[in-house]
């Protein structure tokens, strides 16, 4: 894997997906978030991408050695902070009893970690050095809600799929610019693991599905071009 990390990052990002896809999908579809199995298998993917980045010290590189040192800069995430509770906003339940939520919850937030590292880390940099910052941003952000598809093979009904893939391009927009902007993964690991979890204690309603799906895309038009705005030409331009 390193030395196909060498020679092509992006290729090297897109071994990981699949991987991720391939594994996670079908245990997905016929276990559900809940199984033993889903969190051991996501687990150990974990583990491969974690020993990877450590072995070759690639966690400066990737914003995991850090937490953003001025947070104020990006109004100390309080838009993206307000946004990861929107699974709550129809009501408190629990998705499963016993032991099946604990496992269901902690698949969720190893679910936040992968999904991070793979595309704000090794699909974003490898794009980034190779097409600047305005291409990357679109393309991580579009594949990263693109590639919640693969839930209709997993059983998801068409629409709620449909939703979840509007919904998913607007948090890889919020995601991917705060990556860019404050040099670290860490935010992004937090809220993404806060989302996936709280949808396993959250009462849904249609009222609430609507309204947190254009929440989330309102708050990123808004404060993606705030958290990406400077001198054009700039040190911390967008489009240099």
């Amino acid at each position: 894997m390193h030395r196909l990390y060498e020679k092509d990052e992006i290729s090297f990002a897109l071994v990981w997906i699949v991987i991720y896809c391939l594994v996670v999908t079908p245990i997905r579809g016929q276990l559900g978030d809940e199984s033993p199995l889903m969190l051991v298998s996501l687990a150990l993917i974990a583990t491969g991408i974690t020993v990877f980045i450590k072995k070759y010290q690639l966690e400066e590189k990737y914003g995991l050695d850090t937490y953003p040192k001025r947070p104020r800069r990006s109004l100390y995430f309080i838009p993206v902070w307000i946004l990861t509770t929107g699974n709550l906003w129809g009501g408190f339940e629990l998705s499963y009893t016993g032991l099946a939520q604990v496992w269901a919850v902690l698949s969720m937030l190893l679910t936040g970690y992968i999904e991070e590292v793979i595309f704000r880390g090794f699909l974003f940099q490898g794009i980034l050095a190779k097409d600047g910052p305005a291409k990357a941003i679109v393309i991580v952000s579009v594949t990263f809600g693109i590639g919640h598809i693969v839930n209709l093979l997993a059983g998801q009904a068409n629409l709620e799929t449909v939703l979840q893939v509007v919904f998913a391009i607007a948090w890889g927009f919020l995601f991917t610019s705060i990556v860019y902007k404050s040099k670290s993964l860490v935010p992004c690991i937090l809220a993404h693991g806060m989302v996936n979890a709280f949808s396993k204690f959250g009462q849904e309603s249609v009222l609430s599905k609507w309204g947190y799906i254009f929440a989330t895309i309102l708050v990123a038009a808004v404060y993606c071009p705030y958290l990406l705005k400077g001198k054009k030409g700039g040190k911390d331009s967008f489009f240099q």
